[in-house]
């Protein structure tokens, strides 16, 4: 089976520059402003039902059966990967601004992504069952963990959470994905077999949580102090962050005594931060203006994790 990687440019990401770019030069504003809100919150609310309702059950039960494969996607992703976040907050104000940091941080905290992991993981021939089984706890533990770790730390410095946050949180994300899960016997397999379907709806609200967070940090004047040094510090740190997590992935899986295709599997899942669920998330946990800033750097990382994994991928797939 032939998977054709796009290792350098993610069409996603630019969409989503594109949108930004009209944000930040066409802004929402008034009435408009309020419907896009409302709508942006229709939106997520769908969105994570959609997760619920295609995710397959048994695919979560299998996985489990690894337990040393799937016990360390998971520390890997909300172990490893928050500690080197908050290892990333004792850069000084002058190399990286607070909010940026912030951003590190959250971006430490999402799950792993399921599709560009999957890919990746066939690439490579390493084990995809493990990948798919590994990528899916992970965003199902996500849904409850992700706010948990984000109200842990991020929540206790910086300022950032809304008030609401837990509430938001319940109805907007938890509640819906749990009906979806209800529901998933008789929509799953249906949903699954419309992948386009699910995609678009992925990729509108993506670009709607987008285009609402930059429009709102710039009539409110939130992005002005992001310098294109600023910018350029940000990129480096988010490819040492991804190194790191590589390198560590690698090796404990030889300690663990993995076979090949599942320290492939851990490689790719550990390393990876979903984008598709970091945007909209943010979109519930924090204010809009700090949502915006908090976005940039899960918007880096993920063209940067493209762009190496796919460049690991091929080699680790030539070599038998």
């Amino acid at each position: 089976m032939l998977v054709r990687v796009k290792a350098w440019v993610d069409p996603l990401v630019v969409m989503i520059l594109a949108v930004l770019a009209v944000g930040l030069l066409w802004p929402a504003t008034s009435a408009f402003a309020d419907l896009l809100e409302t709508v942006r919150t229709v939106a997520i609310v769908v969105l994570f039902g959609l997760y619920g309702a295609r995710m397959p059950t048994q695919e979560v039960v299998r996985g489990l059966r690894n337990w040393r494969l799937q016990g360390s996607m998971l520390a890997a992703t909300f172990v490893v990967f928050p500690v080197l976040g908050l290892a990333a907050q004792l850069l000084p104000d002058p190399v990286l601004a607070p909010e940026l940091r912030s951003g590190v941080l959250y971006l430490s905290l999402l799950p792993s992504t399921v599709q560009a992991s999957v890919v990746f993981t066939s690439v490579a021939r390493g084990d995809v069952a493990g990948a798919i089984t590994g990528a899916t706890i992970s965003n199902v533990a996500g849904v409850v963990l992700t706010p948990a770790l984000v109200a842990l730390t991020l929540g206790a410095t910086s300022g950032g959470l809304h008030g609401d946050a837990v509430r938001s949180v319940l109805l907007q994300v938890l509640l819906p994905f749990v009906v979806g899960q209800v529901l998933e016997r008789w929509t799953g397999a249906w949903l699954r077999a419309r992948r386009r379907l699910t995609q678009v709806t992925d990729r509108v609200v993506i670009l709607l949580v987008a285009y609402t967070s930059v429009s709102q940090a710039q009539t409110s004047g939130a992005w002005d102090h992001v310098t294109l040094a600023a910018l350029v510090v940000l990129v480096a740190v988010c490819a040492v962050l991804l190194a790191v997590m590589l390198t560590l992935t690698w090796w404990a899986g030889g300690r663990l005594g993995l076979d090949r295709g599942a320290r492939i599997a851990l490689l790719m899942c550990g390393s990876k931060k979903s984008l598709a669920t970091g945007l909209p998330m943010a979109a519930v946990l924090f204010a809009p203006v700090v949502a915006a800033t908090v976005a940039l750097p899960v918007i880096v990382f993920h063209q940067i994790q493209l762009a190496t994994c796919a460049v690991v991928a091929r080699r680790l797939g030539g070599v038998r």
